[in-house]
C-alpha cells in the first residue's frame, strides 16, 4: 500500500495485481517497431504490456471510500489481488462505506464478489454514473457490443443486478460523496467517470482508464486504444483531460499507470509527459 496523507484525511493506493494484454489489442493501429521505444521490453520486440491495477481508497471522517473493486477471481490470474492488499493494510471489507465506480469493465467491477460468488463489500453504498449503469444493465447491450466483449456485458449485468437496491446514480458535476466530485471522461465506456478528491486546498483526480499508459497516453494522446469502446470520443476526452491536469498542476492516480499510479501531467511541446510522484 502507498499512503498520501492530508491533515484530516488520507488516500491509500492498493494493488489488485496487473493485467497481461497483447499490444495488438491495446494499440491496434501501431506497429511493434513504433511501440518498442515506448514500452519496456528488455531489448526484445514487444508483444504485450503488463499494466498495474491501482485501486484508490479514501479515508475521511467516518467514510472509507473505495474507487472500483478490482477484477476478482474470474477475469485474469495476474489480477484480483485486492482482498490480499486490504488484509495487508489492516482493512476489513465490511469497513468500506462507499464504492464509487469509474466504469464497469471486468478489471474494475468483477471484484464485487469473491471466489464463492458472495458479495464482498456488504456494508457499502454503491455509486455509478447513470449513463454507465443504463448501458451495462440494458438487455440489448450484449447483442450490440463487439463479440470479444460480450462476456464483459454478461458479467457486468449479472453483478450489477445483485447491488441494484444499493446503487446510487449521479451525473457529472455532482458531489458523489462528501469531498468527491464527478468528472465526465467519456469514451473508454459510455459513462466513464473520473473523480476529484478535494482535501482542503489539495486535489487529486482518480482518472480510471481515461489515461492508461505512462508513455503512450501522454506523449501520443491521439493514438487509438483498442480498449476504448468509442475511440474518437476517448481521444478527445484524453486531450481535454491532459490539458486541464497540466494547467491545474493537479495530482492524478491512474488505474493502470505504474504502481502506485500517482503523478502529474506536464506539457511537453504539443503533447504531455507523465511525472510520477
Amino acid at each position: 500500500q502507498t499512503v498520501f496523507a492530508a491533515d484530516d484525511s488520507e488516500i491509500i493506493v492498493l494493488s489488485d495485481g496487473h493485467l497481461v494484454l497483447p499490444l495488438s489489442y491495446s494499440f491496434p493501429m501501431n506497429t511493434a517497431e513504433e511501440l518498442a521505444p515506448l514500452v519496456a521490453s528488455g531489448g526484445a520486440t514487444p508483444t504485450q504490456i503488463e499494466p498495474d491495477c491501482n485501486i484508490t481508497l479514501y479515508r475521511s471522517g467516518d467514510r472509507l471510500v473505495l474507487f472500483d473493486v478490482g477484477a476478482g477471481a474470474h477475469f485474469m490470474p495476474t489480477a484480483g489481488k485486492l482482498a490480499d492488499s486490504l488484509e495487508a493494510a489492516g482493512i476489513d471489507p465490511s469497513d468500506v462505506t462507499d464504492v464509487v465506480f469509474t466504469h464497469a469493465h471486468p478489471d474494475h467491477l468483477w471484484g464485487l464478489t469473491d471466489d464463492f460468488d458472495e458479495e464482498v463489500f456488504t456494508e457499502a453504498a454503491y455509486h455509478m454514473d447513470r449513463t454507465e449503469w443504463d448501458y451495462w444493465t440494458d438487455p440489448g447491450t450484449v447483442d450490440s457490443i463487439v463479440e470479444e466483449r460480450k462476456t464483459f456485458a454478461v458479467g457486468a449485468a449479472s453483478r450489477l443486478a445483485r447491488i441494484a437496491d444499493k446503487m446510487n446514480h449521479f451525473k457529472a458535476g455532482d458531489e458523489v460523496v462528501a469531498g468527491i466530485e464527478a468528472v465526465a471522461t467519456r469514451g473508454h465506456t459510455p459513462g466513464h467517470t473520473s473523480f476529484v478528491i478535494h482535501q482542503g486546498s489539495n486535489a487529486t483526480m482518480v482518472t480510471g482508464d481515461a489515461v492508461t499508459h505512462a508513455e503512450i497516453s501522454f506523449r501520443h494522446p491521439d493514438w487509438l486504444s483498442g480498449a476504448d469502446q468509442d475511440p474518437d470520443t476517448a481521444i478527445a476526452t484524453r486531450r481535454a483531460l491532459l490539458a486541464r491536469l497540466a494547467a491545474d498542476d493537479m495530482a492524478i492516480i491512474g488505474y493502470h499507470l505504474p504502481d502506485p499510479g500517482r503523478g502529474r501531467a506536464e506539457t511537453d511541446g504539443t503533447a504531455y509527459r507523465f511525472v510520477a510522484g
